[in-house]
């Protein structure tokens, strides 16, 4: 094997392999040699089949063995002769006539095009200052997050009178556009309250003052990020007919109320909602360090990314922004841009990302962070559970397909090296009320 690196320019290399002719000839003779013994074909004794004979039925691929082999090697020399860490999977590209190659008159040939990793000095986490969001559960919170409870257990009793906001009604409808019935758009003794707004705007409105027996012709205008592409931004008309008017009775916050939601009394509803309120404080809490957390360590850092990598991700991220369009779910404040500002925005994104996981990446790999296969373990097991009596078929799909593990690896990693830094940083925690926590922080 003839080994050369013709090109080397930034985080790019290329090796040039060559196997000559009469090499790869000499390994297939002693393969053929090697198996010949063993071999039993009809009309030859055993282990006396002529080698020619050998040759001509699996002389091609014993011969591509050998190429895939001589590929292998020379991939692992590359990498560990010149101490090389990648940063993708490396590309290879045939010089040869393959053809030629296989009747043992041409080399093999090919190009191995390699991207590295960025050699860069990630920044003592010990230099990093930084403020974190805290806020208090709040005795109203948990009072309100009780009266929603309550609100969602209430009752409704029928009532001889017009219908009012926080009303329930049994109603038939028929949606029309330009007098004509659209699929998914009819309903029989359907229950709508109105105020919850789970109908589009306008619907629940124009039932405000309807008695049992009424029928009323709606006119609604569909939003222009509605889900069905058929729909958006339309206008339409709703035939109601009204069925039943029910008026929400009171519910009394007490332990009769703790004990229809399984719980002893309302004090240990109120501890429980304490509790998951939180818990819901500790998570956005932990978000907005890492977001301030990660703003910093891209500013601290400047350094070539591996642009295969940063399509990759980019191409991860398009995927998903053309799978949102196709279903009508794309973000409001993506809605009416071209995809050439799309694409510029998420590319940014993607050269962000890739730029962070290179970072903490670095940070982990010096701080001897790991994780362990117990960690895997617990990750593979929570996503079994979302598949109730398919356990172990989740457990065989990830135990075979080792990307997979990967991507239960990758956030775990990112967790534990996100902690790692924040034992070491300055951090500092400033009290807040929940809005300002839940806020978006670009607002």
């Amino acid at each position: 094997m003839q080994f050369t690196e013709t090109h080397s320019e930034g985080l790019q290399r290329v090796f040039k392999i060559v196997v000559p002719a009469a090499e790869l000839q000499q390994r297939l003779d002693a393969k053929i040699e090697e198996v010949r013994p063993r071999m039993r074909i009809n009309g030859f004794r055993p282990g006396k089949v002529p080698a020619s004979h050998v040759r001509k039925l699996y002389g091609p691929s014993m011969l591509q063995e050998i190429i895939n082999g001589e590929v292998d090697a020379a991939t692992k020399k590359a990498l560990q002769d010149g101490a090389l860490r990648v940063a993708s999977q490396p590309d290879l590209q045939l010089e040869s006539d393959m053809e030629k190659v296989f009747a043992g008159q041409a080399d093999f040939a090919f190009n191995l095009n390699v991207e590295l990793i960025p050699e860069f000095e990630p920044v003592d986490p010990a230099t990093i200052s930084m403020e974190r969001l805290v806020a208090p559960v709040a005795d109203s919170q948990v009072d309100e997050a009780l009266e929603q409870i309550a609100k969602a257990n209430r009752t409704f009793e029928e009532k001889d009178a017009a219908a009012e906001d926080g009303d329930a009604l049994t109603i038939d409808f028929l949606g029309k556009i330009d007098g004509v019935a659209f699929e998914g758009g009819q309903a029989e003794k359907a229950s709508v309250v109105i105020g919850s707004n789970q109908f589009i705007p306008g619907f629940e409105d124009g039932l405000k003052g309807l008695k049992k027996g009424d029928e009323k012709v709606i006119s609604v205008k569909f939003p222009e990020a509605y889900a069905a592409e058929n729909l958006k931004g339309k206008d339409a008309t709703f035939d109601i007919v009204v069925h039943e008017v029910r008026a929400p009775k009171e519910t009394v916050i007490d332990d009769e109320l703790a004990k229809k939601l399984g719980m002893e009394s309302i004090d240990a509803v109120k501890t429980a909602l304490r509790g998951r309120i939180e818990s819901e404080h500790t998570a956005q809490s932990r978000t907005r360090a890492k977001r301030a957390l990660f703003d910093q360590l891209e500013a601290a850092h400047e350094f070539p990314l591996p642009p295969a990598m940063v399509e990759q991700e980019f191409q991860q991220i398009w995927r998903q922004i053309e799978a949102d369009k196709a279903a009508g779910s794309l973000d409001s404040s993506d809605v009416g841009k071209s995809d050439d500002e799309l694409r510029a925005e998420y590319r940014k994104i993607a050269e962000r990302r890739v730029k962070l996981g290179l970072v903490l990446a670095e940070i982990g790999r010096r701080s001897s962070i790991d994780v362990t296969n117990e960690e895997v373990s617990q990750a593979v097991m929570q996503q079994a559970r979302q598949y109730p009596g398919q356990e172990r078929q989740i457990f065989e799909i990830y135990q075979k397909n080792p990307q997979l593990l990967a991507q239960l690896r990758a956030p775990i990693f990112e967790e534990k090296t996100v902690d790692y830094i924040l034992e070491l940083a300055k951090v500092s925690n400033k009290t807040v009320d929940r809005e300002t926590l839940f806020a978006d922080p670009e607002d």
